[in-house]
């Protein structure tokens, strides 16, 4: 996620074909490592790509994924506790 990030992050500061380089520049002024193998696969499956439609197609992918949220309806009752005797 950090190279998502980072590719993103420089197309946001205007570059619109962020390289390997500039992800590396971009984490390590944050203080983190670089995987330069890393770095270059996401520069090689972002390229050529508008990042506008890559998040809009990726936000209709999570859409359609179950998020675990819990059934509609009401929840089961609590049980009353009882006080000890005594």
């Amino acid at each position: 996620m950090k190279y998502l990030g980072a590719y993103l992050l420089a197309n946001l500061g205007g570059n619109d074909s962020p390289s390997a380089q500039d992800i590396l520049k971009i984490l390590g002024a944050g203080g983190l490592d670089c995987d330069m193998e890393d770095a270059t696969k996401v520069v090689e499956s972002l390229s050529g790509k508008n990042i506008s439609e890559v998040i809009t197609e990726g936000k209709k992918k999570l859409s359609s994924v179950p998020s675990g949220g819990s059934p509609s309806g009401s929840a089961a009752p609590v049980a009353a506790s009882t006080a000890p005797k005594g």
